[in-house]
C-alpha cells in the first residue's frame, strides 16, 4: 500500500520524444531534414502536475498503468528520482506505454501521440485507503482517460465525501466533441484549461465569457481557470472573476507549462491561500518552468517560487 500523500494524481503516463528545430516540419517524400535536438523525457500532464507540486514540498502518489518495456521504465524511474511515490502505478505487459512525439519550431508545436497504456487506467487502480488519506485529487488530460472518464463523477464524489478537495485539467479533446466534458464539472472544485479549450467548450466565447459560462455549471464554490499564456490567467468563482500577469523569464520551452501552472495553483490551495494568490502561484510556477527544455527539469521549488512573486 502507497504511503498517504498530500496529493494523489490519477490520469496517464508516457515519454515525450521532442524534436526541436526550425526545420522541425516534416516533408514525405523520404525528404531528409536536420533539426536542432531529439530528446526523450517524461511527459504526460499528469506527470508533469505530479513533479511540479512535489517539487513545491507535496507529499505526491501517481496512479496510472505503464506498459512493460523500455519507456515504461524511463517513466517510472523520472517519477521516482522526482521523489513522487510510483507504487500505485500499474506496470501491464499487454499494453505499451504511451509515446508522444512533439516538433517544436520555437514559436508553435505539433504532438503525434500513440496512445498505449495512456487510456487504461480504471478507478479500480486507485487504492480507496490512499484516496480516504490524501488531501486533494488531480486528474491530468481527462480527455485522453477512455476507460476512467466514464467513472470519474463517482471518484470525485468519493473524494468529495472524504474531505478531498478536487481538480482537473482536459487538455485538448481529440475528438472535437468537447461537450462530453460538460456534465463533470458539476462534481469537481477546479478546472483548469486554456484559452482555446474554453473557447471550444463554450462554442467560440472568449476567455472571461466562456469562464463565467463553465462556472455556471458548477456547485457553489467552484472555480473555473483559464490560462492564457504570456497574458497570465482568470478565474471565475461565485460569480467574480480574478486575474493575474505573466511573470517575464527567458523562455526555452513552453512544454507543460500549463501543468507547472496547475501543481501552483493547487500548492496555493493547500497552503490556504486565496484565489489571487492562487492565481499568482500558478503563473509563477508556469513562467519558470519554461526556463529549461522539457516540461520538469526547470519546475520551481517554493523558495524560488516566492522570489520570483515576491522578491
Amino acid at each position: 500500500m502507497p504511503e498517504a500523500s498530500d496529493v494523489l494524481v490519477v490520469g496517464e503516463l508516457n515519454v515525450d520524444v521532442i524534436v526541436s528545430g526550425a526545420d522541425a516540419v516534416p516533408t514525405f517524400g523520404q525528404h531528409e531534414q536536420i533539426v536542432d535536438e531529439c530528446r526523450v523525457t517524461l511527459g504526460s500532464s499528469s506527470a508533469i502536475f505530479a513533479c511540479g507540486v512535489r517539487r513545491l514540498g507535496h507529499a505526491t502518489t501517481m496512479v496510472s498503468v505503464v506498459g512493460a518495456d523500455m519507456f515504461g521504465d524511463v517513466v517510472r524511474d523520472a517519477l521516482h528520482e522526482r521523489d513522487v511515490d510510483t507504487s500505485a502505478v500499474v506496470v501491464d505487459p499487454r499494453t505499451p506505454t504511451g509515446v508522444t512525439v512533439i516538433l517544436n519550431t520555437g514559436a508553435d508545436r505539433a504532438l503525434l501521440t500513440a496512445p498505449g497504456s495512456i487510456g487504461t487506467t480504471r478507478r479500480e487502480h486507485v487504492p480507496a485507503e490512499l484516496l480516504r488519506r490524501a488531501r486533494h485529487l488531480h486528474v491530468g488530460s481527462v480527455f485522453l482517460q477512455r476507460d476512467l472518464r466514464p467513472e470519474l463523477p463517482a471518484l470525485f464524489d468519493e473524494a468529495r465525501a472524504a474531505g478531498l478537495t478536487t481538480s482537473f485539467d482536459p487538455n485538448w479533446d481529440p475528438a472535437e466533441r468537447w461537450t462530453d466534458l460538460l456534465p463533470l464539472l458539476e462534481h469537481v472544485d477546479v478546472v483548469f484549461v486554456n484559452e482555446a479549450e474554453a473557447e471550444q467548450l463554450t462554442g467560440g466565447l472568449p476567455a472571461t465569457k466562456a469562464a463565467y459560462a463553465l462556472a455556471e455549471r458548477m456547485r457553489p464554490g467552484g472555480t473555473v481557470v483559464v490560462k492564457r499564456g504570456e497574458h497570465g490567467a482568470l478565474a471565475v468563482r461565485d460569480g467574480t472573476d480574478t486575474a493575474v500577469p505573466a511573470y517575464e523569464v527567458n523562455v526555452v520551452d513552453t512544454t507543460g507549462a500549463g501543468d507547472s501552472f496547475d501543481a501552483g495553483f493547487v500548492h496555493g490551495m493547500l497552503s490556504g491561500a486565496e484565489l489571487g494568490e492562487c492565481l499568482a502561484l500558478g503563473a509563477g510556477c508556469g513562467s519558470l518552468s519554461t526556463r529549461a527544455a522539457g516540461g520538469t527539469d526547470a519546475q520551481p521549488d517554493a523558495g524560488e517560487l516566492t522570489a520570483l512573486l515576491w522578491g
